[in-house]
């Protein structure tokens, strides 16, 4: 695990090793304990290193015996040491027992086809000395992310865009064009981002330059049939097969590793079967918050306490209350990109805690993308139940609904807040409703917000394009998979880890896992109303009925409860005419709007609020220039 970067000069000039290594201090973080780097002639590359397999030989950039390939990876190959085993069977020499000297082989072997072979979370440079080629690649999923930036002269690529900007000529600098899509789903899809001239290479995606020719392609996806060879107890037993087989790999480590616990079905999941491989008690981790009302909706703290116990695990929990205005510039430089989600602060603050007995994190994330765990996930499933309704009636239930107040940080207006959601959307075909239900804000009032009244590209209805299923359920699940899983989810999960040097797995995202569920009918998935129907059907046994059957609460933090309250003078300080005036890129009427609305509970505006604040505090880091530290005494200095 480490992050990598690395140049390709057109010109043909030789890379300056000096230009890696500013790179390569940027992201220190990401690899605190060995650094190193190539350079061969037009192209150089390098890496930052945290050592997890093979302590003592893993040093990079590896190379083949006589030289002519070199390679640097950020990740874990999985599968490995079968890999390793058939190349040695073939004749191939290792130098290391690192995991990832097996790439260098296998593209020896087999060329680009090799990147089919692995099981695992990576991305990746590969340089061909022989052919004056570079390979750069992503895996599948998206767990890893990789950046690029390419003009004239040369491209670059690195794990965090920050790195990119250390070069000579690079600047950071707003691309206005993803503004709309940034503002409609809380994050920059790829292959965007937010600086212009960065892009993020997208999952399952290779990039190869040769004689200065740049080639791109995607390796893998989803495929869209669904199978219906296997009756229910045949689904039941080939998730649970494939859930062991999943964990069990991705606890292979040479260091102290742990799992981050919610007593949720997914993170308790992942517990329960790496307690079956473990001779010792497994570490585990959880975090609540102080508070009131809206911080008890958040803590989970008892759930995972129970699940601790049902596996005999190590358990550690703290409970919080976050310095969010210390915090947030802070998360937002390790982040490169602003975005709307609480759940890089929680996790942050859980990988902070983690990291002081561990090294290496096996995480639950993705369980509802695969299996369908989003009470979104429902709306086609009551929408047939509300058009049955006569028309006068609807017509009269969605006037009231429009009047419901929203807040998601209490039981009761949180209920009304996914009504309200939902019946604005109930008589819309299945695509717009799922996009009524994902985006932040609503595209008539984002060309009213921005300035330029930009429409931008819109990355749902491309991914709706390409979803493939035909059933309306399999067809959600596709565009999560192309969107908000790999540039929100494992964006955030991968950055906040790093940040404080921690490896996270995620073996609910095992490629396999994947294709399995994908294939796996809807009615299978959610049966009857009952999300994530045939994981919970897997796991009965081994889980209790209180973990397996109680209500979803996602893995964030009480943020919409706090602008209202202690927030309050950081959000309208944020947010003033003047400061909307001097950054040009919103008009001042709509965001105290949108305020006033947020705090009238006529709206839950928690989502598109954050959204607003932390591009404006990200501006200030990467736009202004500010060290994330000064910032943080100004937002401060809000609230004193």
């Amino acid at each position: 695990m480490c992050g990598i970067h690395g140049i390709y000069r057109f010109d043909a000039a030789p890379v300056n090793p000096a230009e890696l290594s500013a790179m390569g201090r940027v992201t220190q973080h990401r690899g605190p304990d060995d650094e190193g780097l190539h350079v061969d002639g037009p192209c150089g590359i390098a890496m930052r290193r945290l050592s997890i397999i093979d302590l003592s030989g893993g040093h990079q950039p590896l190379s083949n015996a006589d030289g002519s390939l070199w390679l640097v990876c950020n990740g874990e190959i999985y599968n490995y040491r079968e890999l390793r085993a058939e190349l040695q069977a073939k004749g191939f020499h290792f130098k290391t027992g690192s995991d990832s000297e097996v790439l260098l082989h296998l593209y020896d072997a087999e060329g680009d086809d090799f990147v089919h072979r692995l099981n695992g979370m990576f991305d990746f440079a590969l340089w061909d000395a022989r052919r004056q080629r570079l390979l750069i690649g992503r895996d599948r999923v998206g767990v890893k992310p990789l950046y690029v930036m390419q003009d004239g002269q040369r491209l670059a690529f690195a794990t965090e865009a920050k790195a990119l900007l250390a070069l000579p000529g690079a600047s950071a600098e707003l691309d206005r064009s993803v503004l709309a899509s940034y503002l409609q789903l809380g994050y920059v899809a790829a292959p965007g981002s937010i600086f212009k001239g960065i892009r993020k290479l997208p999952p399952a995606t290779l990039l190869a330059v040769e004689r200065g020719q740049v080639r791109e392609w995607r390796y893998w996806r989803l495929a869209p049939g669904v199978r219906h060879d296997l009756d229910e107890r045949g689904w039941i037993d080939r998730v649970r097969s494939e859930l062991d087989r999943s964990v069990r790999m991705q606890m292979v480590s040479d260091v102290p590793i742990g799992a981050f616990l919610s007593g949720g079905v997914d993170s308790s999941a992942v517990v329960g079967y790496m307690a079956q491989h473990s001779s010792e008690p497994i570490r585990t981790y959880a975090i609540g918050f102080e508070g009131g009302e809206a911080e008890a909706l958040y803590n989970e703290l008892p759930y995972a306490r129970q699940v601790s116990q049902l596996f005999g695990t190590q358990h550690k929990e703290i409970l919080v209350k976050p310095d969010v205005v210390g915090l947030l510039p802070q998360l937002l430089w390790h982040m490169d990109e602003p975005l709307a989600d609480t759940a890089f602060i929680t996790t942050y603050l859980v990988s902070q805690f983690a990291r002081q007995d561990v090294k290496v994190i096996l995480s639950g994330v993705g369980g509802d993308e695969l299996f369908g765990g989003y009470r979104r996930y429902l709306g086609g499933h009551y929408a047939q139940r509300y058009q049955a309704l006569p028309g006068w009636m609807r017509g009269l239930i969605g006037a009231a609904a429009a009047r419901l107040p929203a807040d998601r940080h209490s039981g009761l207006l949180n209920t009304l807040r996914l009504a309200k959601g939902f019946i604005a959307s109930a008589d819309m075909g299945a695509d717009a409703r799922y996009q009524s239900y994902l985006q932040v804000l609503q595209p008539q009032l984002i060309a009213g917000l921005l300035l330029d009244g930009g429409a931008g590209k819109d990355p749902l209805a491309r991914a709706f394009e390409t979803a493939g299923h035909a059933d309306e359920l399999n067809r959600m699940l596709a565009v999560d998979a192309e969107t908000q899983l790999p540039d929100d989810l494992l964006l955030l999960t991968d950055k906040m880890s790093m940040a404080v040097s921690l490896e996270c797995r995620v073996p609910l995202l095992d490629h396999e896992l994947l294709e399995l569920a994908a294939s796996m009918p809807a009615a299978i998935k959610v049966k009857n109303g009952r999300l994530k129907h045939v994981l919970k059907q897997a796991l009965d046994g081994m889980l209790p009925p209180e973990i397996l059957d109680r209500k979803k609460r996602g893995f964030g933090t009480p943020m919409g409860a706090w602008l209202k309250r202690e927030l309050a003078p950081l959000l309208r300080r944020l947010l003033s005419p003047e400061v909307i005036r001097a950054r040009g890129l919103f008009v001042p009427g709509v965001v105290a709007a949108l305020i006033a609305d947020h705090e009238a509970n006529r709206i839950d505006g928690t989502d598109s609020l954050l959204a607003l604040m932390n591009l404006e505090i990200w501006s200030r880091i990467y736009l202004d220039r500010r060290d994330p530290a000064d910032v943080a005494l100004e937002l401060k200095s809000y609230l004193a």
